[in-house]
């Protein structure tokens, strides 16, 4: 069969980011017609895909691994994960091989974000790491712990785990119902399958694991968490990734509140819109007074009492722990000001690339941080911080909100010499000025709402 690729294999192959292949696709009627795919992901065949680059004197490579990709894309869709699984190829081939995986398959696979397996990582640590929902190994194959042990339902994702952690112990299986690790472990780490209702409730009714209460039916992050404790050694730590709506959920707040109670919960931290990191640690010793509630990724400094969170709703949505002093009202309302709007003017669009691409290309020892938290080192000479940092926090802005799926190092961004880096680094620096005044009105209003309906503050 013949090979194939889409508009993001060309474009790598081209070296140019996707605005320019489509720009191609509309200004030249040569370029190759579509032989399949769908109408917003169509393919082409890589020998016409070739020719046309030649005859445009279009630069281009092919690599080995590119063209091993392309041979595997052949396969049904459906059968893409035993192909990989089966391919013969270096651990650095299948890496690559791996990841164009990933990026086929991000709907059925829901990878986790590289940016939030940084944020978990930089929050546990021990030699002995478990993922009972470990998919393809990413989790475990970013820790730097010495034994890694996964369990995984689908047979396909634990074989290509397995290819990825040679070193490592992949069991296949359900966790909930069939928990195939005996070891306990200093450090559990998961992202388990989230609104699972066939995740047996009645065939656990009676199980071990349920320390802290039955998880209801419509509960099954509170079966996952659970669960995740009982793998980690006294003292262990646990960091599970779970829907917001969890915090909350009417339905698990005995659970919740049992948690508190022991001193199982250290924090729980919003890392994306629509997804909580919940930190734990399998009790031992003195229950903490304070947790942390975390409405974005920072440092975990306690600052909630447990007493507070055990009323009748036991919410611990990070969102809604924000402080109502009103007299902060009174403090801000002087100051506050909305600073002047960038200037800004339509302009063709400049050839793009990437995040990613834009990081490999300047490396360096200077710091700039995602709003993520997650840290990129780059030469300043090379790519402008201001620019980078902008382009990270517009890359966030316009994420639809609930997606879990943002790789921020595939996104598009203009393509530019450092000068004009600097220009658009000053524009970003004024639009975040922008945006965290606007936040501040935000906070600002709320505090009146609820200084007036209160009663503490009245108008002048």
């Amino acid at each position: 069969m013949d090979e194939t690729v889409n508009a993001g294999d060309i474009a790598r192959l081209a070296d140019v980011g996707r605005a320019a292949v489509s720009n191609w696709r509309r200004r030249f009627e040569d370029f190759p017609a579509p032989v399949g795919g769908t109408a917003s992901s169509p393919l082409y065949l890589l020998r016409d895909v070739e020719a046309w680059l030649r005859r445009n004197g279009k630069q281009f490579r092919v690599s080995p691994a590119e063209r091993l990709w392309t041979q595997l894309r052949t396969v049904d869709d459906l059968r893409l994960g035993e192909a990989l699984a089966a391919v013969e190829a270096d651990a650095v081939t299948f890496e690559f091989l791996h990841e164009r995986y990933l990026e086929a398959h991000s709907r059925l696979l829901n990878p986790t974000p590289p940016e939030v397996i940084e944020l978990v990582l930089a929050t546990t640590d021990g030699s002995t790491v478990i993922d009972p929902a470990c998919g393809t190994g990413s989790l475990l194959k970013a820790s730097s712990a010495r034994h890694k042990i996964g369990q995984e339902l689908d047979p396909v994702s634990a074989v290509i785990a397995r290819r990825r952690l040679p070193k490592a112990q992949i069991i296949t299986g359900d966790s909930l119902r069939h928990n195939g690790i005996a070891q306990k472990a200093d450090a559990v780490l998961c992202d388990p399958p989230w609104h699972d209702r066939a995740w047996g409730h009645e065939e656990l009714v009676g199980d071990a694991r349920w320390t802290y209460g039955l998880p209801p039916r419509g509960e099954p992050e509170l079966a996952w968490l659970q669960h995740c404790l009982s793998l980690a050694k006294p003292g262990g730590q646990v960091a599970v990734l779970l829907p917001s709506a969890a915090a909350s959920r009417r339905p698990g707040k005995r659970i919740r509140g049992n948690l508190l109670r022991a001193g199982a919960i250290r924090a729980v931290m919003t890392v994306q819109p629509g997804r909580d990191l919940w930190l734990l640690r399998n009790p031992i010793g003195r229950v903490p007074e304070h947790i942390a509630l975390l409405a974005a990724p920072g440092p975990l400094e306690p600052n909630t009492r447990v007493i507070d969170l055990l009323d009748d709703d036991v919410d611990l949505s990070p969102a809604r722990r924000s402080g109502t002093d009103v007299s902060a009202y009174l403090a801000l309302q002087p100051t506050f000001h909305l600073p002047q709007l960038p200037e800004l003017q339509e302009q063709p669009v400049p050839p793009m690339t990437t995040i990613g691409e834009l990081i490999r290309s300047a490396p360096g020892t200077h710091v700039v941080t995602s709003p993520t938290g997650a840290t990129y080192e780059i030469d300043p000479r090379k790519l402008d911080p201001d620019f980078l940092e902008g382009v990270l926090r517009a890359a966030f802005a316009r994420t639809p909100t609930g997606s879990t799926r943002l790789d921020v190092r595939r996104q598009q961004v203009p393509s530019l010499p450092i000068d004009a880096q600097r220009r658009y680094g000053r524009t970003f620096a004024q639009l975040k000025a922008l945006e965290e005044s606007l936040q501040e009105a935000t906070g600002l209003i709320r505090l009146g709402y609820a200084g007036l309906l209160g009663g503490q503050i009245g108008p002048a």
